[in-house]
């Protein structure tokens, strides 16, 4: 198992240096430029050559790809040019309000997901079923933002139910340590400000976890349909075997690994939702603070965040893979 992680790490390396290689020009092949961003109306000839000539940006490309290369392997990810704080800095702030919502998202995908998909199966050809495909299959096929829009006008601005953006009340005096809201709630015993925090996630992280739990769904029901039709679980029956530890041990044990492969994507997959759902709630996290980089052009901000998304989509798919050998001995042993 050790041996298997090791050389999974060491994967990550040449992985990495191409993705760098093309986020490095894909960043640079952005319309305009950082000095035109940065500058606006003042985009002079003199002031764009100065703020050229002050950020490196007149060097040829493959001086200023080893130049931020050599940083990026230092631990300096170089300085936004928007807000000129650390890109590190700017990342450690907003990573606890991203997670956080990530975190809930993908309680509610999965918590809801496994549930109803295994649901259809056991339904399967019946009203049920055919309901909740259909409805997956519409999760699955409308817009992430749309589905925000229309959360956050029907239960924020019609109902007056949910927050529609932030992450807090700004009236309420919280104390944070962890930068995680809830959490910061919990540890000081200000539950009023954790309450507010987690009514403030709610909306976004629905939004946020609407396409993984279609997918989550349907990937659940085609492999329990698939497993539950296999000699094996027939001869348990045969054998007398109870219901539950069939359904327990044979089905649902089995048919856990291509959920699992499904979970540990959509876990990835959630900062590129994030993005869009961030931006429609006012929500101070990863994703509307690295579209907004798009939009200003601040390469440090882009290229140091999307490495930082990178590694930990890397490192999530390395555990999906290790989890395999927990529950399944099969690959254990293999």
């Amino acid at each position: 198992m050790l041996r298997t992680i090791g050389s999974r790490l060491l994967l990550l390396i040449p992985t990495l240096f191409g993705l760098s290689i093309l986020l490095f020009l894909w960043v640079r092949a952005l319309p305009g430029g950082p000095a035109v961003a940065l500058l606006g109306e003042r985009a002079t000839p003199e002031a764009v050559e100065q703020i050229n000539e002050q950020y490196g940006f007149n060097e040829p490309l493959i001086v200023q790809y080893f130049t931020w290369l050599g940083q990026l392997l230092q631990g300096d990810f170089g300085t936004s040019l928007q807000t000129r704080q650390p890109v590190l800095q700017e990342f450690a702030q907003r990573l606890p309000a991203t997670l956080e919502l990530s975190f809930l998202a993908i309680i509610i995908a999965v918590g809801l997901g496994i549930p109803l998909g295994y649901l259809a199966a056991r339904r399967h050809g019946r009203a049920s079923d055919h309901f909740l495909v259909g409805a997956s299959l519409l999760g699955i096929t409308i817009p992430v933002f749309f589905l925000a829009f229309m959360l956050k006008w029907v239960f924020a601005v019609q109902l007056g139910w949910l927050p529609s953006e932030g992450r807090q009340d700004p009236r309420l005096d919280a104390t944070h340590y962890t930068g995680f809201y809830v959490l910061d709630g919990i540890l000081t015993g200000e539950w009023d400000a954790a309450w507010d925090a987690f009514l403030h996630l709610i909306l976004p992280a629905v939004a946020l976890a609407s396409i993984p739990l279609a997918i989550i769904v349907r990937i659940t029901r085609a492999s329990v349909l698939e497993v539950q039709n296999s000699d094996y679980v027939r001869t348990g029956m045969a054998k007398g075997i109870s219901r539950s530890t069939i359904r327990s041990r044979f089905i649902l044990r089995n048919a856990m690994l291509p959920v699992i492969t499904t979970i540990g994507l959509q876990v990835g997959l959630l900062i590129s939702g994030a993005v869009l759902t961030e931006t429609v709630f006012a929500f101070p996290g990863i994703g509307s603070f690295l579209a907004r980089a798009i939009f200003t052009r601040d390469y440090p901000v882009l290229q140091g965040f999307i490495i930082f998304i990178a590694i930990g989509y890397a490192l999530i798919n390395l555990a999906v893979d290790v989890s395999y050998s927990f529950i399944d001995p099969r690959v254990r042993v293999s």
